[in-house]
């Protein structure tokens, strides 16, 4: 076995992907009636409630997304 085998497989690549899309959902929904904060601070609080729950958390353009659909409202 070459060090390029050692991987998960498929199912746990799903469940692991669901997770963090879970992760990233409630932290998203939990600020939706902060909307008058401002596009910054939600980025701010978003990066706050997810920079601990995963390894190696680096902010992306997907944390500045939805900091900007929260600020304009767009979070049903």
């Amino acid at each position: 076995m070459t060090e390029d085998e050692i991987v998960w497989n498929e199912q746990a690549h799903t469940k692991i992907l669901d997770d963090a899309d879970r992760v990233l959902r409630e932290a998203v929904l939990s600020l939706r009636d902060r909307r008058e904060e401002g596009s910054d601070a939600l980025y701010a609080a978003l990066i706050g409630l997810l920079e601990n729950r995963f390894i190696d958390f680096e902010p992306g353009p997907d944390i500045r997304k939805y900091a900007d659909a929260l600020a304009a409202g767009e979070i049903e």
